[in-house]
């Protein structure tokens, strides 16, 4: 069957004239909070919140907020680190009627101006005094307060009032950003309690994902419904053993992760009380799926595009091989052809439209790209009702399950960020010199994928000069997550005999086509994992990680395969802290001579009872 699970009644835009929902997420906190006003609400690297106090500094910054003159309907941008200001400032936001916008103070400064331009935020919560945002726009410390907190009383949004606004890849060159309902995100939580993967019971859940990933909507509102979180700070995230280590000191019970960061965190957790996993934000591998389920490990797959408010289909990880599940409680799934009709044979591909109250209000400022997306719902019994078409391809196998099979376009998923390559293409063409541009995916080693570039006509200069400077401006103006990892100059496009940029024939990249050379000595096996897991056919001593194009989970891999290699207990600050590969070295040969790594403790810490 390819259309199933009927939707909840519910108030949204897709089933018109319905009249109950689920009970609004700032409700559910006033019922936590009356409840268990001394329960922990928030633990951080910079302190802990009560929810009697997470309660009283919400409700300080909604007031501060309103009297700058933030009315219900506004967008409030969210400047913060992750520390106790940022679900403070996100449910603030909520209290005075507001939607969040977050403005991850990692992106560069032109990518956080241009999302604050193009949401036309009332304020901004920062804890900088001048955030790269538009003139104008009032800046707010996440400690302001106003004296009249509670002279407005408690704010009741309507289901279809807007609750955030995530920016993300825009095939155009321009970021989008997806506009979600208050609706919506009540419908997150209460299809994820109905489905079995949130507990009835009280748990403690970190926070994991940045602010800027839709994965972290349904991991931070877990404290509306009186969960405690853990708000994950960028140092522990990146480290396993300190990751591991947190975990175990508050007794976490949930954690969303990547499968790419499972594997990298596994061995930390390895005899330990595992918490329950929640994998999204790309396919999990077969061996992954495998490992999991033998292992007896809780875990859920979960699926779902930022357009469907983050997760519209879950699975237990159970059984042989990975698989989507069944849509949530009020999704509908329908696996269509490309005249929409219902795709019904075993192991026929077709494409997924996701429709019920999950849906997004479409790309906010952009009505034609809503229109294109978001299209009328042929299958529906209510008037008016839409789908989101995905752009996933899935199959049904011959036991029925839902499987995944990848994209009809040019979107990627790439350690959980989902990415347009035509926004690469766009920002690498827009570059002085760069005549043409197309980026595709390469993946080197198995589990190992990176975004690679090709230019032509980028100047005079060598051409490993050349990709330098290109991807040095590139750094200037996109995330981390949107930068290639290597640059390769060519002199011409391979083109397709219609006149395109033909992909499938781009060479493989510069950087990967030379032989790495082989060395005994601590120096030169440092010196190989650089080139092996960067990429790059050479490495000098001067070398910076980040530069070369490294990132987080890049540089976990370096120290798992140092650390299995040369038997060295090596930590991740051993990397990051060093300016260049001689002091990596220098800090390596240290660990060597310290002798080799003692054997890790399990994690065997009891979780207490959360009170």
């Amino acid at each position: 069957m390819t259309t199933f699970a009927e939707p909840a009644a519910t108030t949204s835009a897709d089933t018109p004239g319905s009249s109950t929902a689920p009970a609004d997420l700032l409700a559910r906190l006033r019922a936590a909070v009356a409840a268990h006003p001394a329960r922990p609400a928030v633990h951080a690297a910079d302190g802990s919140l009560d929810f009697a106090a997470l309660d009283r500094r919400t409700a300080a910054l909604a007031a501060a907020l309103r009297a700058t003159g933030v009315r219900r309907g506004d967008k409030v941008g969210v400047h913060l680190a992750r520390t106790l200001d940022l679900p403070v400032a996100l449910l603030a936001v909520w209290r005075a009627g507001a939607a969040y916008v977050p403005l991850d103070p990692a992106y560069p400064a032109e990518r956080i101006s241009f999302m604050a331009a193009d949401a036309r935020l009332a304020a901004v919560v920062s804890a900088e005094a001048a955030p790269p945002v538009p003139a104008g726009v009032p800046v707010l410390r996440p400690d302001a307060a106003c004296e009249d907190a509670e002279a407005e009383g408690a704010f009741v949004p309507d289901p279809l009032d807007s609750a955030y606004v995530i920016y993300t890849s825009g095939s155009t060159g321009r970021p989008k950003g997806v506009e979600v309902p208050h609706g919506a995100v009540a419908d997150l939580a209460a299809g994820l309690e109905q489905a079995g993967a949130y507990r009835p019971e009280p748990s403690v859940v970190a926070w994991n994902a940045s602010v800027s990933f839709d994965a972290s909507v349904q991991q931070w509102i877990r404290i509306c419904r009186g969960d405690t979180l853990v708000v994950v700070d960028d140092a522990r995230r990146a480290d396993p053993a300190r990751l591991a280590a947190l975990l175990a000191e508050h007794a976490v019970t949930d954690l969303d992760l990547t499968p790419s960061h499972w594997q990298l965190l596994r061995e930390q957790l390895t005899g330990a009380a595992v918490p329950r996993l929640f994998m999204g934000g790309e396919p999990v591998p077969g061996r992954t799926w495998r490992e999991l389920a033998d292992g007896g490990i809780d875990a859920f797959n979960l699926y779902g595009p930022t357009e469907c408010t983050v997760d519209a289909i879950t699975a237990r990880i159970t059984g042989p091989g990975p698989h989507l599940g069944e849509p949530l409680p009020g999704v509908r799934v329908h696996l269509l052809d490309e005249r929409l009709r219902p795709v019904t044979g075993a192991g026929e591909v077709g494409e997924l439209y996701l429709a019920g109250p999950g849906l997004a209000h479409g790309y906010a400022g952009q009505p034609g790209l809503t229109a294109g997306r978001f299209v009328a719902d042929p299958f529906a019994t209510a008037p008016g009702a839409r789908m989101y078409r995905t752009g996933d391809q899935a199959r049904r196998s011959a036991e029925g399950l839902l499987e995944y099979v990848g994209r009809v376009d040019r979107q990627v998923k790439l350690r959980g960020f989902r990415i347009e390559l035509g926004e690469v293409e766009h920002a690498l063409a827009a570059l002085d010199g760069v005549t043409a541009a197309a980026v595709t995916v390469h993946e080197p080693a198995p589990g190992d994928t990176r975004l690679a570039a090709y230019v032509t006509g980028p100047g005079a200069a060598p051409a490993s000069t050349a990709a330098a400077e290109l991807l040095a401006e590139l750094r200037r103006t996109l995330p981390a997550h949107l930068v290639p990892s290597t640059v390769t100059v060519l002199e011409a496009m391979p083109l397709t005999p219609n006149g395109k940029t033909d992909h499938r024939a781009l060479p493989v990249p510069a950087a990967e086509a030379a032989p790495e050379a082989a060395g005994g000595g601590v120096a030169e096996q440092v010196a190989e994992v650089w080139r092996t897991v960067l990429g790059v056919p050479e490495v000098l001593p001067a070398d910076d990680f980040l530069s070369l194009g490294g990132h987080s989970l890049a540089a976990l891999r370096v120290v798992h395969l140092l650390r299995r290699k040369l038997n060295v207990e090596l930590q991740l600050r051993h990397l990051l802290d060093a300016a260049d590969l001689a002091a990596f070295t220098e800090a390596v040969q240290r660990a060597a001579q310290a002798g080799p790594a003692a054997a890790r403790p399990a994690l065997t810490a009891r979780r207490p009872a959360v009170r």
